[in-house]
This record gives structure tokens, sequence and C-alpha cells, in this order.
């Protein structure tokens, strides 16, 4: 049976120490402690969190591709926590997307890849996306004209020739 979090020492409880330490004193588990609020019976939230990073073997990427179901198979995670869960991932892959690279001009398919690897990372389906430039090779826009199935997605060229006038 684990020690609830109002049982620890007030330094060491994560709320307070995000309050006092900033957010990079804390662990992934207990950041995510923060986000499930409260435990089970014998579980802390903190100890949660470890069990569901331990699902994906600590990694934060995998954690992001899990869907509400998959959140809610842990037990202790809920619809409630789940969604909000699922929320803040969202929301820090669409920080890391508002953040995306400069790339004033594009030199090379690296440049192309660091603009779409936020949007497609992390989709368990196929996109179809179309990059809109000017003749030095600088972003203008940028486009979805398509989503498909797990395998492909299809597009038609008159759409992408419509698009670009």
């Amino acid at each position: 049976m684990s020690i609830k979090i109002t049982e620890w020492a007030v330094e060491d409880r994560p709320r307070e120490k995000l309050i006092q330490k900033g957010t990079s004193s804390l662990s992934d588990a207990e950041l995510l402690g923060i986000l499930i609020s409260s435990g089970t019976k014998d579980k802390s939230a903190v100890d949660l969190g470890r069990e569901l990073l331990g699902l994906v073997n600590n990694n934060l990427n995998s954690l992001g591709k899990l869907s509400i179901s998959d959140l809610k198979k842990l037990h202790g995670i809920g619809t409630a926590r789940a969604v909000t869960i699922a929320a803040a991932l969202e929301l820090g892959r669409r920080r890391k997307l508002a953040e995306g690279p400069e790339v004033p001009q594009i030199k090379c398919s690296k440049d192309v890849a660091d603009i779409f690897q936020p949007l497609l990372a992390d989709l368990l389906h196929e996109e179809f996306w179309i990059l809109f430039l000017n003749r030095s090779n600088r972003v203008i826009n940028r486009m979805k004209l398509s989503q498909g199935g797990i395998s492909g997605t299809v597009t038609d060229v008159r759409i992408v020739m419509k698009k670009c006038y």
C-alpha cells in the first residue's frame, strides 16, 4: 500500500514542489500525478503516473499516441482523468508545432521533414499535405489535402493545382 501524498513532506509533494522549484524539478510521473489529481485506495496519483509511464516504457511520445480507451485500461484512470491526460499531451504537441523550426528557405528534404514531423508524428492514419513555396523556395503556406486510413490516402492532382492558384 502506498503512502498518501498528503502524508509526504511538504517539499516533496508534486504541487508544492512545482510552485517552489519550477516545472523542471518534477519527474514525468510527478507531472502526470498532478494531472491525475488523486490516487486510489492503494496508490497515490504519482504511483498511477509511474504505472502509466511503465505501460509505454517511460516514452512520452508513446504515451501521446495512446487513446482514451488505452489510458482507461489502467485501474484508477477513468474517463475524466484520461481526457485530462490526453488534453495535456495534445497541448504539448501543439506547443511543439507552434514553436516549429524557422525554415525561411527549403534547402533539403530534412527542412521539409522538420516542418511536418510535429504534425504527423503521432497520427494513426495517413495524411497528404502540400507545402507551398515561392520561387526562392521560401515557405508560403502548408495545407492538408486528404486524410486516409492506416496504409494510405488518395488525392487528386486537380485539387493540388486548384490550391496553387
